[in-house]
């Protein structure tokens, strides 16, 4: 039996969440090589050279969005205080990371400047990563239904 705190997949969940902001926050301060390398297309790469801000909002919203996941992340695995509504956070963001990665044909047309090597990684991840989410979330409500019964 797991104990809380000792939740590996939310833990690799929110390791991986944090990694991604990581990657996003070097697209803002690196700029357009960094968004051409992770395949955000030459329109996001032009723009962040031109030092327009659509780049730079949409890519912060990115962050703080992953780092409120990492932090849902580590309040289901109990290391950190628990965060108001964290099962239904960890559904959700289970729920939104498989949809991405499963959708992303569906999704391509609306941005053509990505590659399909970005959409391809890209869905990949967030195939993971949802994974994580979903087996931590069922493994820490299971252990937590066992420990009521």
């Amino acid at each position: 039996m797991h104990s809380a705190g000792n939740n590996k997949y939310l833990l690799a969940a929110a390791f991986c969440c944090f990694a991604a902001a990581l990657a996003h926050l070097g697209c803002i301060v690196f700029g357009g090589d960094w968004y051409r390398f992770f395949g955000a297309g030459e329109q996001m790469a032009r723009m962040a050279e031109q030092g327009l801000w659509y780049p730079t909002i949409v890519t912060s919203v990115i962050v703080l969005v992953l780092l409120v996941w990492a932090l849902y992340g580590l309040s289901g695995a109990g290391t950190i205080k628990r965060l108001p509504l964290t099962r239904l956070a960890l559904i959700l963001i289970s729920s939104i990371f498989l949809l991405r990665g499963v959708s992303f044909v569906a999704i391509m047309p609306m941005f053509p400047e990505n590659s399909l090597t970005f959409w391809l990684i890209s869905s990949g991840i967030c195939l993971f990563i949802g994974g994580l989410f979903a087996l931590g979330s069922w493994q820490q409500w299971s252990v937590l239904s066992a420990k009521q019964a």
